[in-house]
């Protein structure tokens, strides 16, 4: 427990002597010059009572306050892995639009997106729609869900394809978030071997042959 001792005389102070404020905690001494150091009163706040819930109120809306983002993009990093025959996919999203989007497709449900949360099965549900490869016999592809990973304000969501053969005839649907935002711009990044594409997808154009 810490305790504060103010140490100095009550009126003028004589020139020369210091006041000071020693605050201890755990055994050890800190001493803070006199510009940092204050005297208050109690009846110096009364008139101030009556605001104490409004200023609570106020501290505590701007505390939990954050600041929304003008742009809606999603990140996706598609490779091939030609030892596991499988593209390694991650997908980055703002964590406020992915909750939006799961409180849409279940009647409005509060979700809350965190590390070790219970929502992996909501998440895994939404992308296996929004994000879906189709073969050149324009079968979809099996998807297997890896995990998500907070980061900041994004949410990164891995994903693993298999996958064998060429990408000739192959085509890539990404509807991310389109549901929700009419500007929701789906970025993604395709590396095969050595080839590297970048495809951006977006409402009027959900598909890209790759």
């Amino acid at each position: 427990m810490e305790s504060c001792i103010l140490k100095g005389r009550k009126g003028r102070m004589e020139e020369g002597e210091e006041r000071k404020v020693v605050v201890r905690r755990s055994g050890r001494s800190f001493r803070f010059p006199d510009f940092l150091t204050f005297s208050f009163s109690l009846s110096s706040f009364l008139p101030f009572l009556p605001l104490f819930p409004f200023l609570l109120s106020s501290l505590l809306l701007l505390t939990s306050f954050k600041p929304k983002h003008d742009y809606h993009v999603s990140v996706t990093q598609m490779q091939y892995n030609a030892s596991s025959r499988s593209f390694e996919v991650s997908i980055r999203i703002f964590t406020d639009d992915l909750e939006k989007a799961l409180s849409q497709s279940h009647s409005k449900q509060r979700f809350v997106i965190k590390d070790n949360d219970q929502n992996d099965r909501f998440v895994e549900e939404y992308i296996r729609k929004s994000f879906v490869l189709t073969d050149s016999q324009k079968k979809n592809t099996p998807i297997k869900y890896v995990g998500k990973e907070q980061e900041a304000d994004a949410t990164w969501v891995y994903l693993e394809i298999p996958f064998q053969g060429a990408l000739n005839g192959c085509k890539l649907l990404n509807v991310t978030l389109m549901e929700v935002f009419d500007d929701q711009v789906n970025m993604t990044n395709v590396k095969f071997q050595s080839e590297k594409k970048t495809f951006l997808f977006k409402k009027g154009q959900t598909s890209h042959l790759l």
